[in-house]
């Protein structure tokens, strides 16, 4: 990545525009130096934005991760000056990197946090709150929660909550604060490593004098499309809180849907042998592509010849499991986010769909919205009839457990199905337990 690139690439992120970052990009001079260890916004009457081209390289593996750091940047800048008070601790300086990277993972997806999860791949303790959970550990989180196999610390409580946005900055300060005056072990996973060097942090955490008028000017701007505050809970009085920094209400529903998609995931994954089917992928090469404006766009200033998305095809898994959705009026509280959930595990999900009340009619999924006949009622036997006549490899049951009796004897014969139910947290899983059907219980929906 050389600095024709990542100039291409600034311009590309003005022209997106994420977090209202346009105000404040336009106004910057860059400069490449490795007078800052990673990037920093200079405190000057003409503000320039420092950009260590050896970091780039080094670390900066796609065009994302480049914009990320950029959007790290301005987003450090942004929180640092609206809603900081008091001194910069290490534990706040934690905090607020820790927040920041959050955001960019929620609002800007893996591409870019994966920047994060590679810089700080090898930390340990708290500094592990600065990248995303890698997949080991969320499983190992998600079992521990669900199925109460270890005793977690409090770090991965804060860990899934930052990730999730229902975890503050000041919750994040307490917990590093506590940790260390206690000497949290790195071992057991809480751990006291608060970043022993700020200069080894993403962005500038070393300058704190004022900002220059023109950069809070063009700040201003930005807080006007999307107001700045509330990530810390005093931060005092001001405008609405930055929406997708803190929404107790959707970050509680967040966090639901989070928790039920991992649930969902868990039963729902192809058979081993699985029939393959082939699907549409895509794949960035040097070689220009028709269908690629942005690339031939790039190719008329850059003097390298930049990468260009190419349509191809590969193969995966057919879905074998078998969905049966609980039509009954008292689903429809959770039916249309479990609905919402089961369209991201589409892949992995046998057709038609099938819903039940007193018997099993195909049902179908249309721009998120569930459309099958009901008799009214609930019934478990009707499936139990399906499954036997369909013989599925795997079946799942979306319920609330208000069903009738079902002798063992009955889901035993099933027993070349894997067989599992998904009970709403206010259903009643007694019955199915009764019988001998294998469920998780989702967490309480948020009001």
């Amino acid at each position: 990545m050389n600095a024709h690139e990542v100039r291409g690439l600034l311009q590309e992120l003005i022209d997106e525009n994420p977090f209202a970052i346009r105000a404040v990009l336009k106004i910057l001079s860059v400069e490449f130096t490795d007078a800052v260890p990673t990037l920093a916004v200079t405190a000057e009457e003409r503000p320039r934005l420092l950009i260590n081209l050896g970091f780039i390289e080094q670390h900066c593996r796609t065009a994302e991760h480049v914009k990320a750091a950029l959007c790290h940047e301005f987003l450090h800048v942004l929180l640092r000056h609206t809603t900081l008070q008091g001194p910069l601790t290490p534990a706040r300086h934690l905090a607020l990197d820790a927040v920041i990277n959050a955001i960019i993972h929620r609002q800007l997806g893996d591409e870019y946090s994966g920047l994060m999860s590679s810089y700080y791949r090898d930390v340990t303790g708290l500094t592990r709150l600065l990248r995303p959970m890698r997949s080991d550990e969320s499983r190992r989180y998600w079992d521990a929660s669900f199925r109460r196999t270890e005793p977690l610390p409090p770090l991965w409580q804060v860990w899934n909550g930052l990730y999730a946005g229902t975890v503050l900055a000041d919750d994040i300060e307490q917990l590093a604060r506590e940790l260390t005056a206690r000497g949290g072990s790195a071992d057991r996973g809480d751990g006291d490593s608060l970043p022993p060097d700020i200069g080894k942090l993403l962005g500038n955490h070393r300058d704190d004098a004022p900002l220059p008028d023109a950069i809070e000017t063009a700040l201003e701007r930005a807080r006007r499309e999307m107001n700045g505050g509330g990530i810390w809970r005093n931060a005092g009085p001001g405008a609405d809180p930055y929406e997708i920094l803190v929404n107790p209400k959707r970050a509680a529903l967040a966090d639901w849907r989070a928790r039920t998609l991992e649930v969902l995931r868990r039963h729902l994954e192809p058979a081993p042998g699985a029939p393959r089917t082939p699907v549409p992928v895509s794949a960035r090469l040097p070689v220009l592509s028709p269908s690629d404006r942005r690339a031939f766009l790039r190719a008329t200033w850059s003097p390298f010849l930049p990468e260009a998305q190419w349509a191809a095809s590969a193969t995966r898994p057919e879905g074998r499991a078998q969905v049966y959705l609980d039509v009954s009026g008292s689903m429809n509280a959770e039916m249309p986010l479990i609905v919402a959930l089961l369209g991201h595990l589409s892949s992995w999900i046998r057709r038609p769909f099938w819903a039940f009340s007193t018997e099993v009619v195909p049902a179908v999924i249309e721009q998120g919205v569930l459309k099958a006949g009901t008799s009214g009622g609930t019934s478990l036997g009707c499936v139990l009839e399906h499954v036997a006549k369909t013989r599925p490899a795997c079946a799942v049951i979306v319920t609330d457990g208000y069903v009738e009796s079902i002798p063992k004897r009955r889901v035993a014969a099933l027993s070349r199905t894997r067989l599992h139910a998904i009970v709403t947290r206010d259903g009643n899983p007694a019955l199915l337990r009764a019988a001998g059907i294998a469920y998780s219980q989702l967490g309480r929906l948020p009001q």
